[in-house]
This record gives C-alpha cells, structure tokens and sequence, in this order.
C-alpha cells in the first residue's frame, strides 16, 4: 500500500515564492541575486485574524558572504500588506532585470 504524502502547496505572488515564518516574509528566491524581507512592525486585530497596519520592506542581496547589515540595497515601510507586496513585487522585478 502506497503511503499518502500530504502535497504542500507552496505559496506564490505574482509567479514568486512568498515564505512565512511568524511576523517576516520572504519574497523571492535564495538562487537569484536578490529578495525582499517584508517584516509586520505593528498589526491590529479585525473579527478573528491580525491585520497588518505597518511593514517594513527590504530589498536584499542573497550573497551570504556579506554581512546582514551591507546586504540591504533598499528599505521602506509602508500601510499595510498589500500596498507592501505592490512594491515588493516592482522592486524585485527591477532588481532581477538588472543584475
């Protein structure tokens, strides 16, 4: 009898891989040249979920040979996660079309 493996979706933005561990993000792949680490600095409770108020947005250089803190090419923060994906998603688009 074949063993049933449960198939975890991975999940995307706009064709890119979006992973999740508690409050930070990661948007991008560790094989390209860059990713963006999106951070919910503050969040408000709406019926039974958190809602991100505030997100903190870097675009970083996958590189693990250079320090964490000289990794960082661009930062903002923004008003909530969708206006942080919008520009997460541009910021990486340019990035990888110019490396």
């Amino acid at each position: 009898m074949a063993s049933a493996k449960k198939e975890e979706k991975l999940l995307t933005y706009k064709g890119r891989a979006l992973t999740r561990k508690d409050k930070v993000l990661y948007y991008g792949s560790m094989a390209d040249k860059y990713i963006i680490m999106l951070q919910v600095t503050d969040d408000k409770d709406l019926e039974d979920i958190k809602l991100a108020t505030r997100v903190s947005l870097q675009l970083q250089l996958t590189d693990p040979t250079i320090k964490s803190k000289d990794r960082i090419v661009k930062k903002t923060e923004t008003d909530g996660l969708y206006q942080a994906m919008d520009i997460a998603a541009i910021w990486l688009e340019r990035a990888l079309k110019d490396a």
